[in-house]
């Protein structure tokens, strides 16, 4: 990447890790402190308060994102963390669990990682874009392991409120950047959009979307588990951080040349099924680990698979979106939040009723449906044998 291309990527990998940072930094204390709110004694509006965020996303993605094809990234992204910011003060304010539902569901309203997704794809160049998308996809996963290491040092000093106020803080950080840092994506000529209906239904991109929601359903169906499975092998729950902030430091180390050199040779769609074996071996040898060792070295493998999704799927939405990459990214975004919803709602549901390991089983079950799904894809879309550098305007 060229120093304007690295400096955009970063600065918009930094504000999609802060949205997701605020959905993971709650996981390990919320259920706790909920207890003591009136109304946390029902495990029901602790689960409530704690998914509307995602579910609100679901609903604003195609909109926000459809909204930055027609006026420009920059407006929506500034106006989304704007309402992340409100919520995020609304919650620091008030310790009630009706409030905290109200200030997270105008958090999630805030929903630009389809614009921020847009916008990369707009300040890259084709032969940069996949590694670009890997450092904004990376950021779910440093985001997930960072919140893992502050979560709870942070409650302990500042209880709930003060986990807000550093998400509030955060944002307007976030919004300083966007407006001075981050260039406009100047859209110079308007082109004619396909509809929503279109976009929807073009093949490649429904294969991707059923890819996300797989993705993330499996993902956090698999993490209601982990704590469960480090316990059980003698890990404690305090030292968890150590294993998941070394496995994922570790698989961007692995999954780097990977696919670096897929992108190079124009080899995508092998990576992109051997990313999906990843996932499938891995929830196999899960249902099978027993030892911290085992368990770890299981977790670099899924990890590796998913970074590599990570950074291949909303690249490869954005090539076959053309003009249309908002909308496009909006839909996948919004698998993705409703992966995550159904990952909760069934992974929990699984446990009741047939317990922890059919968790494993019925994610791998999924994984395998989805590599069938893959494997039927023709070879992905490449870039152009003249890709030209992309003109980024300066002015904010």
């Amino acid at each position: 990447m060229n120093p304007s291309e690295l400096r955009s990527t970063l600065a918009l990998a930094g504000i999609f890790g802060l949205r997701m940072l605020g959905l993971f930094l709650l996981l390990p204390v919320f259920s706790i402190h909920a207890r003591g709110l009136p109304g946390g004694e029902h495990a029901l509006w602790v689960g409530l308060s704690l998914g509307i965020f995602n579910i609100v996303q679901a609903c604003f993605y195609i909109p926000l994102g459809r909204l930055s094809d027609r006026i420009g990234r920059k407006p929506v992204v500034l106006w989304g963390l704007s309402l992340f910011v409100a919520g995020a003060l609304i919650c620091a304010a008030k310790n009630d669990l009706l409030w905290i539902t109200i200030g997270r569901g105008i958090m999630g309203a805030g929903a630009v990682s389809a614009a921020i997704s847009a916008w990369v794809a707009d300040l890259t160049r084709e032969q940069v874009r996949t590694r670009a998308m890997a450092l904004v996809g990376g950021s779910i996963a440093l985001s997930f392991a960072l919140s893992l290491v502050i979560a709870a040092p942070i409650y302990r000093l500042m209880s709930l409120s003060g986990i807000f106020l550093v998400l509030a803080i955060l944002g307007v950080i976030a919004m300083f950047v966007t407006y001075y840092v981050l260039p406009s994506n100047g859209i110079v000529v308007k082109v004619q959009q396909a509809s929503l209906k279109e976009v929807f239904f073009v093949p490649e991109l429904m294969r991707l979307n059923f890819g996300v929601f797989f993705l993330h359903a499996t993902q956090v169906a698999m993490f209601l588990v982990m704590p469960h499975l480090l316990v059980d092998a003698g890990l404690p729950l305090a030292e968890h951080w150590m294993i998941y902030l070394s496995v994922v430091l570790l698989s961007f180390a692995l999954m780097a040349p990977i696919l670096i050199v897929g992108e190079k040779h124009q080899r995508l769609r092998p990576v992109f099924l051997l990313a999906i074996i990843f996932l499938f071996i891995a929830e196999i040898l899960f249902s099978q680990a027993n030892s911290i060792i085992l368990i770890a070295a299981t977790l670099l493998i899924y990890f590796v698979g998913f970074n590599l999704l990570e950074a291949l799927l909303p690249s490869l939405v954005s090539r076959f979106a053309n003009q249309s990459k908002g909308a496009a990214l909006g839909i996948f975004n919004t698998s993705q939040s409703i992966g995550l919803f159904f990952g909760a709602a069934v992974g929990g549901y699984l446990i009741d009723i047939l317990g922890d390991i059919s968790v494993f089983q019925i994610s791998a079950a999924l994984l395998f449906g989805w590599l069938i799904i893959a494997w039927s894809m023709g070879e992905m879309p490449v870039r152009s044998a003249k890709s030209k550098e992309v003109a980024i305007e300066t002015s904010p």
